[in-house]
């Protein structure tokens, strides 16, 4: 147990926040810095909530080094609209796009894109139970295509864009949701970056759009308003009520992590985490990683025993031992444990031991 009587959490998504932060939020909860009313229930129009709301940008803006000529927006509907929106917004010119499925998630997107044009899927690892990234170069894109899709970090099954890949000079779209200010990232490389909160920055309800402004306006004049990044961009992500708690989160969580030293500061202690996790698997047996070492994520760490029923008993053993979350997507079962920015070190460390004790009890 942590502090507070808290479980350590592995949970995919909601996910744990930094704790330092739900202390900041807890008090601020009934009275927000002397307003005498809480973040819940203030205005999206009022001067305190946009001072909230130009805060959480410029930290962002600081933390990622997001240059001059991209819009920060915070918008709803998770990563899920965005993969309607993407397409809707930049599938416009030659009404192509090329995919690279590297999991569920970025399939998922590839077959919603084909919704609104002709979106191709030019590389693919689902043959192998995606457990690599799926390799292809600036040759394989069509030349007409508008923009690639990847997913930067595949959540299910533990594996992560290591490198960028080669787009020539195509328009690159990420899916970043599991990764976000997890590692340091060259904005530049990419057209548009979107992510959902509820992993690494705040709890569910609000989705970051990094976007480069002159790919703002391209939808058609029949797309509806909401799904219009113009729209959006055009009034300060404001056009409606904003999910306003979960941003005021989100700044927070921004305001954490410059406190410890920003991105570079948190990928060190990622990778901390994610190498005693990846090294006690690879020294032992008992326990396997699908995943190709050189596409790893170090957000999510799957592993199975190889038994169905080995699996679901350290799952519940697991639990028993402050430990939750463990359990694998429902998709394909085994185990995950997603060590997000704000999973603890103590948290992987205890991880490590219980998983030490049931392999002695269990072999």
């Amino acid at each position: 147990m942590t502090d507070y009587g808290r479980v350590y959490n592995f949970s995919a998504g909601p996910s744990m926040l930094p704790v330092p932060v739900l202390e900041k939020v807890r008090d601020d909860l009934l009275n927000y810095q002397g307003t005498g009313e809480s973040v819940m229930e203030m205005s999206h129009r009022s001067s305190e909530f946009v001072q909230i709301y130009n805060d959480a940008v410029q930290n962002l803006r600081d933390l990622l080094n997001i240059p001059d000529n991209y819009k920060v927006l915070f918008l709803q509907g998770g990563g899920t609209l965005q993969f309607s929106m993407v397409p809707m917004n930049l599938m416009t010119e030659n009404h192509k796009a090329d995919y690279i499925v590297s999991g569920s998630w970025a399939k998922k997107a590839a077959k919603e894109a084909v919704k609104f044009g002709d979106a191709k899927v030019i590389a693919s690892s689902e043959d192998t139970v995606f457990d690599h990234i799926p390799e292809f170069t600036a040759d394989d894109i069509r030349p007409d295509a508008d923009y690639v899709y990847v997913c930067w970090n595949n959540t299910i099954y533990g594996s992560h864009f290591n490198k960028y890949p080669d787009v020539g000079d195509k328009l690159l779209v990420a899916d970043m949701s599991s990764s976000i200010l997890s590692e340091e990232i060259d904005v530049s490389k990419f057209g548009l970056i979107y992510a959902g909160a509820q992993k690494n920055v705040a709890p569910a309800g609000v989705t970051i759009v990094i976007i480069r402004e002159d790919l703002i306006g391209k939808a058609p004049e029949d797309t509806p308003v909401y799904l219009n990044y113009k729209t959006h961009a055009d009034k300060d992500s404001m056009y409606n009520t904003p999910p306003c708690f979960a941003l005021y989160v989100a700044g927070e969580v921004f305001k954490y992590i410059k406190s410890i030293g920003g991105v570079k500061a948190m990928h060190e202690i990622d990778v901390r985490k994610a190498g005693k996790l990846y090294d006690y698997l690879d020294s032992t047996d008992f326990y396997k990683t699908p995943v190709k070492k050189e596409d790893r994520s170090l957000m999510n760490v799957v592993f199975v025993t190889g038994d169905k029923d080995l699996d679901k008993k350290f799952v519940a053993e697991a639990k028993e031992n402050g430990i939750i979350n463990i359990n694998g997507h429902r998709s394909i079962g085994g185990m995950r444990a997603s060590i997000y920015n704000a999973m603890p070190e103590e948290g992987v460390d205890h991880l490590i031991e219980f998983m030490k004790k049931f392999e002695q009890e269990n072999r």
